[in-house]
């Protein structure tokens, strides 16, 4: 993974007129998309993900990651895609979600880890209003590379830890009731 990380140094004298942002770019189900690198903890192999009952299906189970039990969301599942299957080129995301004053780490089970990608501010462009297979909260701009675009995700949003929860107590108490009437 560590060839993923490439560093460009730029001369003392030379001026750099339009501002580069770096981003990982990974897949997730059929969709190339990227996150800013300073969103980026780190990226772990795959080793062991111990499933939680009684969970949405896009929270894919939970980690041990050197003592600590880290979350893992199935990023091609929480954007409302098929479930990701896991392989060797499978890995996981880690990343850091703002919630109130405190920080949780979470880990992005993600299909493959592309590389890191190097956008001037002037390819950033605002997501679109239609069109986005991806709720358009989700996205926080359109990146242009080359001729394509690639999406910019706001992992704020995507793994939004107030609204994951929300979302498993709207499952619980359908589930409830579902029981309840059968």
């Amino acid at each position: 993974m560590n060839q993923l990380i490439q560093k460009k140094e730029y001369g003392m004298g030379l001026v750099v007129h339009d501002q580069l942002r770096q981003y990982l770019t990974f897949r997730a189900g059929n969709e190339n998309l990227a996150i800013s690198i300073l969103d980026v903890k780190e990226i772990i192999e795959i080793n062991t993900i111990t499933d939680v009952p009684m969970t949405p299906d896009y929270i894919r189970g939970v980690i041990n990651l050197r003592g600590n039990v880290v979350p893992v969301i199935d990023l091609s599942a929480r954007l409302g895609r098929q479930s990701s299957e896991i392989t060797k080129r499978s890995c996981i995301v880690l990343v850091q979600i703002d919630y109130h004053e405190d920080a949780q780490l979470l880990g992005m089970l993600v299909d493959a880890v592309d590389e890191i990608l190097e956008i001037p501010e002037a390819n950033i462009m605002p997501p679109p209003d239609f069109g986005a297979d991806i709720r358009t909260d989700f996205i926080q701009a359109m990146g242009r590379v080359g001729d394509a675009f690639i999406i910019l995700l706001n992992i704020n949003r995507v793994l939004s830890i107030k609204e994951l929860s929300q979302l498993k107590q709207i499952a619980d108490y359908e589930g409830d009731n579902f029981s309840k009437a059968g």
